[in-house]
């Protein structure tokens, strides 16, 4: 019994374990998709876009755009770290699509200069 129930935390922290470290995951698995495209898949899709932050909305959002449209990114502040662009900078958001009845944005996981 005793070994039963040992064997029943260690499998239920590794299961635990392994679900924190598929949630940072930061590697390959993603495509980058245009802002077209983004504004076609569905509430909470995971997305990757590159381009470029052309304005700040306020209230850490801001206006992306690339070569199909432009789309409101919400960049928490802590997202930054550091990181410094302008306008001409590309970059890089992973996030996903936070859509409702009149309004899509994407709200960033994270932002890196290209």
């Amino acid at each position: 019994m005793k070994r039963n129930l040992t064997f029943l935390i260690i499998l239920l922290l590794s299961a635990g374990l392994s679900v924190e470290a598929q949630e940072g995951f930061t590697g390959p698995g993603l495509t980058p998709v245009t802002v077209e495209k983004a504004r076609s898949l569905r509430d909470d899709s995971p997305v990757v876009l590159r381009g470029n932050i052309v304005k700040f909305l306020g209230d850490e959002e801001y206006l992306f755009s690339d070569d199909t449209g432009t789309i409101t990114v919400e960049i928490d502040n802590k997202l930054w770290r550091g990181i410094s662009v302008s306008p001409n900078d590309p970059v890089e958001i992973t996030g996903e699509i936070d859509k409702d009845f009149t309004h899509i944005k994407i709200d960033a996981s994270g932002i890196k200069k290209l």
